[in-house]
């Protein structure tokens, strides 16, 4: 869980689920437990977002004003991230964490706009612990049922793959077009 808050996509959604349904399979123990599981995946989630925190903080404004435009990243967007953490930073970290995709990298903007560190470490772990426990709760409910889940999902694979193709084109399309029309 550190890992994945620390901007290295490693998706909770198959680590938590798997704590889980582990809980049934190596050890019997109540549904209760998956609080258990969630308070550790939250405390992993708090560490690896501190460390992307520090990253932002330390070293990511200067360098994402010299080096962002390679990595889609513009002036721009960091005047919208400091703006958007200056309105909202408290709910904006606690709701990010209970949003696929976004709970990995949302760590390194409050960083980067210095959002208060106390509030963003509570924040940080409310959120996950929420997310977590939902995840590890799940994957008790499944159970042994996995084989069968993965069966009926698949045939959605190509839709799902296909609309993250379509929303990550339409974003560098955007970003593009933003960069061409400030130069």
């Amino acid at each position: 869980m550190a890992i994945e808050s620390a901007c290295i996509p490693l998706p909770s959604e198959l680590i938590m689920p798997l704590a889980g349904w582990m809980l049934i399979k190596e050890r019997f123990l109540p549904a209760t437990f998956t609080l258990a599981a969630g308070a550790y995946g939250a405390l992993g989630n708090t560490i690896g977002s501190a460390i992307a925190y520090g990253v932002g903080m330390w070293g990511g404004r200067p360098f994402l004003e010299r080096y962002g435009k390679y990595i889609l990243i513009s002036r721009r967007d960091l005047n919208l991230a400091d703006r958007w953490f200056n309105r909202s930073g408290s709910w904006s970290i606690f709701t990010s964490r209970l949003l696929p995709v976004v709970r990995t990298f949302i760590s390194l903007p409050a960083g980067v706009a210095r959002m208060h560190f106390v509030k963003f470490l509570v924040y940080t772990f409310l959120g996950s612990f929420i997310w977590s426990t939902g995840l590890a709760y799940g994957g008790y409910l499944l159970g042994e049922n996995w084989e069968r889940l993965r069966d009926i999902m698949r045939p959605f694979d190509p839709f799902i793959i296909a609309l993250i193709i379509v929303l990550l084109a339409l974003y560098i399309y955007r970003h593009i077009r933003h960069v061409n029309r400030a130069s």
